[in-house]
Parts: structure tokens; C-alpha cells; sequence
């Protein structure tokens, strides 16, 4: 007889603090992390979107996540990051204020999001992670963006 091994479904995060949170997202949705570079910004943009940058010659568009959930603006550090991720076809700059690790979290941990956690609202959220005693934050990047403001960003692409 055949023995069956118990497999854990994980995901498998990066990392990244805004405000006083912790937040995840799925790895396989982010392309790189860079540091904090020159932001054009694009008239009629709307206000959360920076601007863009030229990320080894492909224009992409940057957003400040702490405008887009609401929260209060600070100044950018040495710690500042830019997470690049896909989101539906496009490639989109997320602007946070670090970025720490990668980690695995096994599904079982993760539980549906309260209406609100941080001030980031539930629509924006996947799931909160209790991992020990740490909180994360799972995003949904297909929520943190609306379809018609991809579209917009798409042109900024172009």
C-alpha cells in the first residue's frame, strides 16, 4: 500500500510595511523590488498614480499605496521601495515604505479580512495571515486597482 503524504498548500509572500502594517503579496505577481528612483509625473494622471519611471527601458506606472488605501502621507527614505507587480497585463509600481522578506504561509493560517484592518478597506484585501504573533496583510492587487483605472494606466505604457 501506498503511503500518502499530507500536502500544505502555502503561498508564498513578499513582504512589504506600510504605515505601521505588515502586507503580502503573492510572489508570482511581483517582477522585482527596486529602490526609490526619479518619478515623472503624468499630467491627468489620477492622484494616486506618481507618475512613471523607466525601469530598464519599459515605461511602467508607479502608484503611492498609502494614497490609494487613504492613509497619511510621510516622506520617502532610504528604506522606501518600489515593488513592481503584474497586475492583469500590465506591470504597475507599487510605492511602500520597506520591504523585508519572503515568506511561506501555509492556507490554513489565512482567514477572511475584517471590513477594515490598518485603514486599508476589505475590498482591497485577501485574507489577514497570523503568523505567531505577526499580522499580515494579504493584498488582492486585482481589487487595488478598477478596470477602468488599468485601462488608464495602460496608456501610460504605451
Amino acid at each position: 500500500m501506498l503511503e500518502q503524504s499530507k500536502t500544505v498548500k502555502e503561498i508564498k509572500a513578499i513582504v512589504f510595511r506600510l504605515q505601521n502594517e505588515e502586507y503580502g503579496v503573492d510572489v508570482q505577481q511581483v517582477r522585482s523590488i527596486e529602490r526609490l528612483e526619479h518619478i515623472t509625473r503624468v499630467p491627468n494622471a489620477p492622484d494616486f498614480v506618481k507618475g512613471v519611471i523607466n525601469l530598464r527601458g519599459v515605461v511602467t506606472p508607479v502608484i503611492d499605496l498609502r494614497k490609494r488605501f487613504g492613509l497619511p502621507l510621510t516622506s520617502y527614505t532610504d528604506q522606501t521601495r518600489i515593488i513592481i507587480v503584474r497586475i492583469d497585463e500590465i506591470e504597475v509600481g507599487l510605492i511602500v515604505d520597506a520591504a523585508n522578506d519572503v515568506i511561506d504561509i501555509p492556507e490554513e493560517m489565512i482567514e477572511a479580512p475584517p471590513e477594515i484592518v490598518g485603514g486599508v478597506g476589505a475590498e482591497y484585501l485577501r485574507g489577514v495571515a497570523k503568523i505567531g504573533t505577526r499580522l499580515l496583510i494579504l493584498l488582492n492587487l486585482e481589487k487595488v486597482l478598477l478596470m477602468n483605472e488599468v485601462e488608464q494606466l495602460e496608456q501610460f505604457e504605451a
